[in-house]
Protein backbone atom coordinates (compact mmCIF):
# COMPACT_ATOMS: atom_id res chain seq x y z
CA UNK A 1 0.00 0.00 0.00
CA UNK A 2 1.81 3.34 -0.91
CA UNK A 3 1.61 5.50 2.12
CA UNK A 4 2.13 8.83 0.33
CA UNK A 5 -0.58 8.53 -1.57
CA UNK A 6 -3.18 7.75 1.35
CA UNK A 7 -1.20 10.87 2.64
CA UNK A 8 -2.26 12.93 -0.42
CA UNK A 9 -6.03 11.47 -0.16
CA UNK A 10 -6.26 12.45 3.31
CA UNK A 11 -5.39 16.00 2.30
CA UNK A 12 -7.58 16.31 -0.68
CA UNK A 13 -10.43 14.85 1.62
CA UNK A 14 -9.64 17.74 4.37
CA UNK A 15 -9.26 20.78 1.27
CA UNK A 16 -12.92 19.07 -0.18
CA UNK A 17 -14.61 18.80 3.43
CA UNK A 18 -13.39 22.19 4.79
CA UNK A 19 -14.12 24.02 1.19
CA UNK A 20 -17.68 22.64 0.03
CA UNK A 21 -19.73 24.52 2.01
CA UNK A 22 -18.02 28.09 2.31
CA UNK A 23 -18.34 30.17 -0.40
CA UNK A 24 -14.68 29.73 -1.38
CA UNK A 25 -15.40 27.06 -4.23
CA UNK A 26 -14.25 23.25 -2.96
CA UNK A 27 -13.52 22.17 -6.92
CA UNK A 28 -11.54 24.83 -7.49
CA UNK A 29 -9.63 24.23 -4.11
CA UNK A 30 -9.51 20.63 -5.56
CA UNK A 31 -7.82 21.49 -8.95
CA UNK A 32 -4.93 23.78 -7.14
CA UNK A 33 -4.44 21.06 -4.81
CA UNK A 34 -4.94 17.98 -6.97
CA UNK A 35 -2.03 20.02 -9.41
CA UNK A 36 0.54 20.36 -6.39
CA UNK A 37 0.39 16.95 -5.31
CA UNK A 38 0.19 15.21 -8.63
CA UNK A 39 -3.74 13.77 -8.50
CA UNK A 40 -4.72 15.86 -11.65
CA UNK A 41 -5.56 13.17 -14.41
CA UNK A 42 -8.95 11.69 -15.31
CA UNK A 43 -8.80 9.32 -12.21
CA UNK A 44 -7.87 12.10 -10.02
CA UNK A 45 -11.18 14.41 -11.22
CA UNK A 46 -12.92 11.05 -10.53
CA UNK A 47 -11.83 11.18 -7.12
CA UNK A 48 -12.26 14.93 -6.65
CA UNK A 49 -15.92 14.53 -7.19
CA UNK A 50 -16.37 11.13 -5.30
CA UNK A 51 -15.20 12.31 -2.22
CA UNK A 52 -17.72 15.11 -1.70
CA UNK A 53 -20.48 11.80 -0.94
CA UNK A 54 -18.43 11.98 2.30
CA UNK A 55 -19.00 15.93 2.92
CA UNK A 56 -22.92 15.28 2.45
CA UNK A 57 -22.82 12.61 5.00
CA UNK A 58 -21.92 15.45 7.00
CA UNK A 59 -24.81 17.63 6.42
CA UNK A 60 -27.09 14.47 6.48
CA UNK A 61 -25.47 14.15 9.97
CA UNK A 62 -25.89 17.95 10.90
CA UNK A 63 -29.42 18.09 9.57
CA UNK A 64 -30.59 14.55 10.38
CA UNK A 65 -34.11 15.65 12.90
CA UNK A 66 -35.09 18.20 10.10
CA UNK A 67 -34.77 15.65 7.05
CA UNK A 68 -36.31 12.23 8.89
CA UNK A 69 -39.02 14.44 10.14
CA UNK A 70 -39.73 15.40 6.35
CA UNK A 71 -39.33 12.08 5.45
CA UNK A 72 -41.89 10.94 8.10
CA UNK A 73 -44.54 14.07 7.14
CA UNK A 74 -44.29 13.22 3.48
CA UNK A 75 -47.92 11.15 3.54
CA UNK A 76 -49.94 13.65 5.71
CA UNK A 77 -47.99 17.20 5.66
CA UNK A 78 -48.22 19.47 2.68
CA UNK A 79 -45.60 21.79 4.19
CA UNK A 80 -43.46 18.62 4.05
CA UNK A 81 -44.18 17.70 0.50
CA UNK A 82 -43.90 21.29 -0.54
CA UNK A 83 -40.11 21.31 1.19
CA UNK A 84 -39.04 18.03 -0.91
CA UNK A 85 -40.92 19.58 -3.95
CA UNK A 86 -38.89 22.81 -3.75
CA UNK A 87 -35.44 20.41 -3.44
CA UNK A 88 -36.53 18.73 -6.93
CA UNK A 89 -37.49 21.37 -8.52
CA UNK A 90 -34.17 23.47 -7.45
CA UNK A 91 -31.97 20.25 -8.41
CA UNK A 92 -33.46 19.65 -12.07
CA UNK A 93 -31.34 22.40 -13.62
CA UNK A 94 -27.86 21.53 -12.77
CA UNK A 95 -28.96 17.65 -14.03
CA UNK A 96 -29.89 18.96 -17.23
CA UNK A 97 -27.26 21.39 -17.62
CA UNK A 98 -24.58 19.19 -16.66
CA UNK A 99 -25.61 16.36 -18.84
CA UNK A 100 -25.43 18.69 -22.16
CA UNK A 101 -22.05 20.73 -20.99
CA UNK A 102 -20.22 18.73 -18.05
CA UNK A 103 -18.23 17.24 -20.78
CA UNK A 104 -16.89 20.30 -22.02
CA UNK A 105 -16.33 21.96 -18.96
CA UNK A 106 -14.41 19.17 -17.38
CA UNK A 107 -12.38 19.40 -20.77
CA UNK A 108 -12.02 23.10 -21.08
CA UNK A 109 -11.96 24.92 -18.04
CA UNK A 110 -10.72 22.72 -15.19
CA UNK A 111 -7.60 24.94 -15.15
CA UNK A 112 -5.83 27.06 -13.05
CA UNK A 113 -6.37 30.12 -14.92
CA UNK A 114 -9.77 29.61 -14.88
CA UNK A 115 -10.16 28.92 -11.20
CA UNK A 116 -8.69 31.48 -9.99
CA UNK A 117 -10.33 33.72 -12.55
CA UNK A 118 -13.32 32.91 -11.35
CA UNK A 119 -11.85 33.49 -7.06
CA UNK A 120 -11.75 36.82 -8.04
CA UNK A 121 -14.88 37.29 -9.32
CA UNK A 122 -16.76 35.69 -7.18
CA UNK A 123 -15.26 37.71 -4.31
CA UNK A 124 -16.11 40.61 -6.05
CA UNK A 125 -19.52 39.52 -6.39
CA UNK A 126 -19.93 38.62 -2.88
CA UNK A 127 -18.83 41.94 -1.56
CA UNK A 128 -21.39 43.39 -3.97
CA UNK A 129 -24.22 41.23 -2.39
CA UNK A 130 -23.02 41.99 1.06
CA UNK A 131 -23.49 45.93 0.56
CA UNK A 132 -19.71 46.06 1.02
CA UNK A 133 -18.43 50.06 0.28
CA UNK A 134 -21.83 51.15 -0.12
CA UNK A 135 -22.74 54.30 1.50
CA UNK A 136 -23.64 54.08 5.38
CA UNK A 137 -26.58 55.83 7.12
CA UNK A 138 -24.93 58.41 9.08
CA UNK A 139 -24.85 56.91 12.61
CA UNK A 140 -25.19 53.46 11.69
CA UNK A 141 -21.65 51.07 11.55
CA UNK A 142 -23.39 49.31 8.55
CA UNK A 143 -25.13 49.77 5.31
CA UNK A 144 -29.18 49.60 5.32
CA UNK A 145 -30.56 46.28 4.39
CA UNK A 146 -33.41 45.47 3.21
CA UNK A 147 -35.09 42.71 5.02
CA UNK A 148 -35.39 39.36 3.83
CA UNK A 149 -38.51 38.44 1.67
CA UNK A 150 -37.96 34.66 2.86
CA UNK A 151 -37.13 34.20 6.21
CA UNK A 152 -37.52 29.84 6.26
CA UNK A 153 -36.65 27.31 3.87
CA UNK A 154 -40.22 25.92 4.72
CA UNK A 155 -41.53 29.75 2.98
CA UNK A 156 -40.00 29.26 -0.27
CA UNK A 157 -42.33 28.90 -3.48
CA UNK A 158 -41.53 26.90 -6.15
CA UNK A 159 -40.41 29.55 -7.95
CA UNK A 160 -38.10 30.82 -5.44
CA UNK A 161 -36.52 27.08 -5.33
CA UNK A 162 -36.52 27.02 -9.31
CA UNK A 163 -34.18 30.44 -9.20
CA UNK A 164 -31.69 29.11 -6.77
CA UNK A 165 -31.38 25.83 -8.74
CA UNK A 166 -30.58 28.52 -11.83
CA UNK A 167 -27.94 30.19 -9.69
CA UNK A 168 -26.25 27.18 -8.59
CA UNK A 169 -25.65 26.21 -12.44
CA UNK A 170 -23.25 29.35 -12.27
CA UNK A 171 -21.17 26.63 -10.02
CA UNK A 172 -20.07 24.82 -12.81
CA UNK A 173 -17.44 27.14 -13.47
CA UNK A 174 -14.75 25.84 -11.66
CA UNK A 175 -13.95 28.32 -9.12
CA UNK A 176 -17.67 29.84 -8.55
CA UNK A 177 -18.32 28.06 -5.51
CA UNK A 178 -22.01 25.99 -5.37
CA UNK A 179 -22.62 27.34 -1.98
CA UNK A 180 -21.55 30.37 -2.44
CA UNK A 181 -23.57 30.78 -5.90
CA UNK A 182 -26.67 29.21 -4.13
CA UNK A 183 -25.80 31.27 -0.25
CA UNK A 184 -25.16 34.62 -2.58
CA UNK A 185 -27.49 34.16 -5.01
CA UNK A 186 -30.56 33.29 -2.54
CA UNK A 187 -30.00 36.59 0.03
CA UNK A 188 -30.11 38.25 -3.65
CA UNK A 189 -33.15 36.89 -4.37
CA UNK A 190 -35.07 37.82 -1.18
CA UNK A 191 -33.82 35.01 1.45
CA UNK A 192 -32.13 35.64 4.91
CA UNK A 193 -28.83 34.62 5.30
CA UNK A 194 -29.94 31.50 7.68
CA UNK A 195 -32.69 30.30 4.88
CA UNK A 196 -30.49 30.95 1.59
CA UNK A 197 -27.45 28.96 3.63
CA UNK A 198 -30.07 25.73 5.03
CA UNK A 199 -31.55 25.61 1.28
CA UNK A 200 -28.18 25.91 0.04
CA UNK A 201 -26.70 22.73 2.30
CA UNK A 202 -30.56 20.74 1.72
CA UNK A 203 -30.11 21.21 -2.01
CA UNK A 204 -26.12 19.94 -1.73
CA UNK A 205 -27.63 16.71 -0.88
CA UNK A 206 -29.13 15.16 -4.13
CA UNK A 207 -26.69 17.25 -6.40
CA UNK A 208 -23.96 16.03 -5.02
CA UNK A 209 -24.84 12.51 -4.25
CA UNK A 210 -25.91 12.71 -7.89
CA UNK A 211 -22.84 13.65 -8.95
CA UNK A 212 -20.47 11.54 -7.50
CA UNK A 213 -22.81 8.54 -8.48
CA UNK A 214 -22.56 9.54 -11.91
CA UNK A 215 -19.01 10.19 -12.01
CA UNK A 216 -18.24 7.02 -10.53
CA UNK A 217 -20.47 4.45 -13.05
CA UNK A 218 -19.15 7.01 -15.98
CA UNK A 219 -15.68 6.37 -14.85
CA UNK A 220 -15.66 3.25 -13.88
CA UNK A 221 -13.58 1.72 -16.43
CA UNK A 222 -10.88 3.97 -14.92
CA UNK A 223 -11.45 2.08 -11.39
CA UNK A 224 -10.22 -0.62 -9.54
CA UNK A 225 -10.13 -2.06 -6.36
CA UNK A 226 -6.77 -1.24 -6.00
CA UNK A 227 -8.33 2.21 -6.00
CA UNK A 228 -10.41 1.54 -2.90
CA UNK A 229 -8.63 2.41 -0.21
CA UNK A 230 -7.64 5.73 -1.59
CA UNK A 231 -11.28 7.00 -1.97
CA UNK A 232 -12.08 5.61 1.04
CA UNK A 233 -9.51 7.46 3.19
CA UNK A 234 -10.29 10.53 1.07
CA UNK A 235 -14.02 10.12 2.32
CA UNK A 236 -13.48 9.31 5.72
CA UNK A 237 -11.44 12.87 5.81
CA UNK A 238 -13.79 14.72 3.80
CA UNK A 239 -16.46 13.37 6.12
CA UNK A 240 -15.06 14.85 9.06
CA UNK A 241 -13.34 17.87 7.95
CA UNK A 242 -17.22 18.97 6.71
CA UNK A 243 -19.32 18.22 9.56
CA UNK A 244 -16.36 20.48 11.78
CA UNK A 245 -17.04 22.96 8.78
CA UNK A 246 -20.64 22.85 8.39
CA UNK A 247 -21.01 23.00 12.28
CA UNK A 248 -18.96 26.39 12.83
CA UNK A 249 -20.50 28.22 9.35
CA UNK A 250 -24.47 27.76 10.98
CA UNK A 251 -22.79 29.33 14.52
CA UNK A 252 -21.01 32.27 11.95
CA UNK A 253 -23.24 32.92 9.80
CA UNK A 254 -25.90 34.03 12.89
CA UNK A 255 -23.63 37.14 13.52
CA UNK A 256 -20.96 37.42 10.49
CA UNK A 257 -21.38 38.53 6.81
CA UNK A 258 -19.66 36.69 4.25
CA UNK A 259 -16.96 39.17 3.62
CA UNK A 260 -14.15 37.80 4.92
CA UNK A 261 -14.70 35.13 1.95
CA UNK A 262 -14.86 37.37 -0.43
CA UNK A 263 -11.43 39.05 0.15
CA UNK A 264 -9.73 35.43 0.84
CA UNK A 265 -11.16 34.85 -2.85
CA UNK A 266 -9.50 37.64 -4.82
CA UNK A 267 -6.41 38.02 -2.64
CA UNK A 268 -6.02 33.45 -3.23
CA UNK A 269 -6.91 34.35 -6.80
CA UNK A 270 -4.20 36.55 -7.45
CA UNK A 271 -1.57 35.13 -5.84
CA UNK A 272 -2.31 31.78 -8.09
CA UNK A 273 -2.22 33.84 -10.93
CA UNK A 274 0.71 35.56 -9.68
CA UNK A 275 2.72 32.46 -9.34
CA UNK A 276 1.57 30.83 -12.56
CA UNK A 277 1.88 33.48 -14.90
CA UNK A 278 5.67 33.88 -13.21
CA UNK A 279 6.32 30.13 -13.30
CA UNK A 280 6.56 30.17 -9.08
CA UNK A 281 4.36 27.46 -8.71
CA UNK A 282 3.92 24.55 -10.97
CA UNK A 283 -0.11 24.36 -11.08
CA UNK A 284 -0.56 21.73 -13.57
CA UNK A 285 1.34 19.70 -15.54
Amino acid sequence: MDIVLLLKAAVMGVVEGLTEFLPISSTGHLILAGALLGMDDEKGKVFDIAIQTGAIFAVIIVYWQKIASTVVALPTQVEARRFALNVLIAFVPAVVLGLVFGKFIKAHLFTPTVVASTFIIGGFIILWAEGWGRAKPEGEEEPAVEPARIETVEAMSPLDALKVGLVQCLAMIPGTSRSGATIIGGMLLGLSRKAATDFSFYLAIPTLIGAGAYSLYKERALLSMADAPVFAVGLVFSFISAWICVRWLLRYIASHSFVPFAWYRIVFGIVVLVTAWTDMVTWAA
